[in-house]
């Protein structure tokens, strides 16, 4: 891939690269379902590991989701980014073998902060989460060399 590359086969590409280094995303059972410009969905089936003492799925794995779904998203521009922060909301428990998918988008992005929210719902669609995460770039630190890094504003005279 060269520096002429879209900003969907930039988050692509980005996205695969963190894949393959994820190994807590995979440990759970994740699955990155898409992956573009500040946006990512990714799935995860709650097994009888993930139950807590109420037999609901912990928590903390449901925020794992969510984070990670997070982090997908803002790191989409090929640039090193980390959280800084975030908050979430258990809002209905999970249960042994609910499919939560975890969809996160992009609210604010300027210079090396962003804002990004994510919805955690069963596959019934019911709401399970809600997760509000900050991020910090490291700027000019690629996970793709050779693509382009940071976030493409398209030209408007094309």
């Amino acid at each position: 891939m060269t520096a002429t590359a879209t900003p969907q086969q930039v988050a692509e590409a980005a996205g695969q690269a963190m894949w393959r280094n994820d190994r807590v995303t995979q440990g759970l059972g994740m699955a990155l379902v898409a992956v573009g410009p500040g946006t990512a969905t990714l799935s995860m089936p709650v097994r009888e590991d993930m139950l807590n003492g109420h037999d609901i799925c912990h928590g903390g794995l449901i925020a794992t989701l969510a984070d990670s779904a997070f982090a997908f998203a803002c790191n989409a521009y090929n640039e090193l980014s980390v959280a800084s922060g975030f908050d979430i909301h258990l809002l209905a428990p999970a249960r042994l073998g609910d499919v939560l998918t975890a969809t996160a988008r992009e609210l604010s992005k300027a210079g090396r902060t962003g804002v990004y929210d994510v919805d955690v719902c069963n596959q019934r669609g019911l709401a399970v989460a809600a997760f509000r995460g900050r991020s910090y770039t490291v700027k000019g630190k690629p996970l793709v060399e050779g693509l382009p890094i940071g976030k493409q504003v398209p030209d408007p005279g094309r």
